[in-house]
C-alpha cells in the first residue's frame, strides 16, 4: 500500500459519510483489555499503550504476592455492588432529569 493510498484509508477511518469527524471508540469495560490504544501497525499496539497495560500488570501481580492470596476477578459490576445505594440514587436522579417523576418498585431476591 503506497503512502497516498494508506493516508486515504486513514482519513476514511476518521470520517463518516459526511465528512464529520467520528467519535472515538470507547474502552471496554473489562480490566486489561479495555485499555484504549491505536495501531501503528497491524497489530502491534504503541509503547505507551503497552507500558499502561504492564504497568497494570506489575501492580495486580505486587498485591498477589505482598498478600499471598490467588488472583479473583470481581467482575465488571463490582463498583456497583460496592455501592449500590448511590449508584440507586444517581440514576433516580438521572432518570427524573429526563421525565417528571420516577417511581421504584422492590423486585423480590432470587438467590
Amino acid at each position: 500500500m503506497s503512502r497516498k493510498q494508506r493516508k486515504c484509508w486513514q482519513k476514511e477511518k476518521r470520517e463518516d459519510s459526511k465528512g464529520q469527524p467520528r467519535a472515538a471508540p470507547r474502552a471496554q469495560s473489562s480490566g486489561l483489555g479495555g485499555l484504549p490504544h491505536e495501531s501503528h501497525l497491524p497489530g502491534r499496539p504503541t509503547p505507551p499503550a503497552a507500558a499502561r497495560r504492564g504497568a497494570k500488570r506489575a501492580i495486580i501481580a505486587y498485591y498477589l504476592l505482598k498478600t499471598d492470596r490467588p488472583y479473583e476477578d470481581r467482575g465488571a459490576d463490582y463498583f456497583d455492588r460496592l455501592n449500590a445505594e448511590g449508584l440507586k440514587r444517581y440514576l433516580v436522579k438521572r432518570l427524573e432529569r429526563m421525565v417528571n417523576q420516577v417511581g421504584l418498585t422492590p423486585t423480590p431476591a432470587t438467590p
